[in-house]
C-alpha cells in the first residue's frame, strides 16, 4: 500500500511555509529555537493551518476524543522536573532516530541516529535506557516520560521485545540493544518511568513532529 502524502507546515523557522517532505521541513527548523511546525494529511488542511495560529494546532491528534474537565483535573499537569524521550522512524523498518529533552524547555539533552534499519519501538526502548543512564550519571532525581507503553514494558522486563531480524544493515543497532539490555541487568536505578498523557497534554516534548 502506497504511503499517504504528508504536508509539513512551518510557522516559525528559517523560511515559514508548507513543505512536502520531512527532510525539507527539517532543513527549515534545524537550529531554530522554539521552531513551530506540524504535519497534515492534506494540502487543504496544511494551508488552513498555515494561515491560522500555531497554538490552535499544537498538541492536537486526530482520532483522539476530547477529555472532560473532570478527567483533565484528575490527570493534572506534567511534572516538569523531568526529561522526556521519543523516537521516530521513516518506515517500519526504516531510518530511525531518538532523543531526550528537558520536559519544560525542550532543550535537547541527547540524540542518536539516524540508524539505517530500525523501528520506532526499538528507538523508544533505547531512548528510555539512554535516559535512565543519563539521569543516573548526573545523580538526578528527575523522572522520565515516555509515550510508549510497549517500550516501558520492555524496559521493565529488561529485554527488547522486537521482532526485527538482525542483519548486516542493522548490526550496529542491535549492538546498542545488547548494550542497553546489559545496562538494565547490571544497574539499579530509582528513576520513575511515567507514561506521558498525550490526550491531556498534547504531544510529548521530545516528539519529532512527524505524526
Amino acid at each position: 500500500m502506497a504511503k499517504k502524502p504528508k504536508f509539513y507546515v512551518v510557522w516559525k523557522g528559517k523560511k515559514p511555509g508548507i513543505y512536502e517532505s520531512w527532510d525539507d521541513c527539517k532543513a527549515q527548523i534545524d537550529g531554530v529555537k522554539g521552531a513551530q511546525y506540524k504535519s497534515f494529511s492534506s494540502f487543504v488542511e496544511a494551508k488552513k493551518a498555515f494561515n491560522g495560529n500555531y497554538l490552535e494546532y499544537k498538541g492536537k491528534r486526530k482520532g483522539k476524543s476530547e477529555l472532560t474537565p473532570q478527567e483533565l483535573l484528575k490527570i493534572g499537569d506534567p511534572n516538569y522536573n523531568s526529561i522526556s524521550v521519543d523516537a521516530a522512524s521513516s518506515g517500519n523498518p526504516g531510518k530511525m532516530e531518538y532523543q531526550g529533552v528537558d520536559t519544560k524547555t525542550k532543550k535537547r539533552l541527547f540524540h542518536q541516529g539516524p540508524f539505517e534499519e530500525g523501528t520506532s519501538n526499538i528507538g523508544e526502548f533505547l531512548a528510555l535506557v539512554h535516559g535512565l543512564a543519563f539521569l543516573k550519571k548526573k545523580k538526578s532525581s528527575r523522572i522520565i516520560y515516555s509515550d510508549s507503553r510497549i517500550a516501558i514494558g520492555w524496559v521493565q522486563k529488561k529485554k527488547c521485545g522486537t521482532k526485527l531480524k538482525r542483519s548486516k544493515k542493522n548490526d550496529h543497532l542491535f549492538e546498542l540493544i545488547d548494550r542497553a539490555e546489559q545496562w538494565l541487568k547490571k544497574n539499579r536505578h530509582n528513576t520513575p518511568i511515567v507514561k506521558w498523557e498525550t490526550k491531556a497534554w498534547g504531544e510529548i516534548p521530545a516528539d519529532f513532529g512527524r505524526k
